[in-house]
C-alpha cells in the first residue's frame, strides 16, 4: 500500500495490497478499498464505500455513503457519485456463472455528478460535467453537459461546468460561461 500525506483512513475501514492513495484523501467507516486500485488526491469516501479491485479514480473524486465501484468502472477527475448510485459490470448477471471476462468498461467523465440511488447500466460512458438526477436508470453512452433524469434516463436538459442548468439562452447563471450547441446532441463551451 502507499499512502501519500495527510491520507486518513478511519480505524473501520480495510485497505488491501497493492493500492495507492493520494494526499489529502479520507476514507470512512466501514469502507473497503480492494487491490490494484488507484486513488488520486484529495478524494473523499463515505461510509460503507467498496472499491475495486482494478480501479482508477482521479482526484477531488466525492462518493457519498454505500456506493461501490467496481472492476470496469473508472472515475476521472472532480466526479461526485451520491448516495447509494449504483455501478454494474456485467450485463446479464447469474449468480452459477462467472462472467469476469465479461465486464463492461464505463468510464465517468471529468466533472460528472451522479444523484443519489441512480443506477449506472455498464458500457455507457458519462460526459465531462454531464449530471444524472437522483433515480436515473443511465441505460445509454451521456453527453457532456447533458442532464438526464427519469428510467430509463434522457436528456432533459443541458447542465454547465458549475453545476446550474442552463436556459434557453445557454448561458450559466452562476458564472455568465456561454455554451453553444455543435448539433441537436453535443453541447460545448464557447471558446
Amino acid at each position: 500500500m502507499t499512502l501519500f500525506p495527510n491520507v486518513q483512513i478511519h480505524e473501520s475501514a480495510y485497505v488491501d495490497d497493492r493500492v495507492s492513495i493520494g494526499a489529502g484523501t479520507k476514507i470512512w467507516h466501514f469502507s473497503h478499498i480492494l487491490g490494484n486500485c488507484n486513488i488520486g488526491q484529495d478524494c473523499s469516501f463515505g461510509q460503507n464505500v467498496v472499491v475495486g479491485p482494478n480501479v482508477n479514480i482521479g482526484n477531488r473524486v466525492r462518493i457519498q455513503n454505500n456506493v461501490s465501484v467496481y472492476d470496469g468502472v473508472t472515475l476521472e477527475d472532480d466526479v461526485f457519485c451520491g448516495p447509494s448510485c449504483v455501478f454494474t459490470n456485467v450485463i446479464n448477471p447469474r449468480a452459477n456463472i462467472e462472467r469476469k471476462d465479461e465486464f463492461r468498461k464505463t468510464i465517468v467523465r471529468r466533472g460528472a455528478s451522479i444523484g443519489a440511488n441512480a443506477t449506472i447500466v455498464c458500457g455507457h460512458d458519462l460526459g465531462q460535467y454531464c449530471f444524472i438526477a437522483a433515480g436515473a436508470t443511465v441505460t445509454k453512452p451521456v453527453a457532456a453537459f447533458a442532464l438526464m433524469a427519469g428510467t430509463p434516463a434522457r436528456r432533459i436538459g443541458w447542465m454547465s461546468e458549475a453545476g446550474e442548468r442552463l436556459g434557453d439562452d445557454l448561458i450559466c447563471p452562476a458564472d455568465g460561461t456561454h455554451y453553444e450547441l455543435e448539433n441537436p446532441d453535443v453541447l460545448r463551451k464557447k471558446p
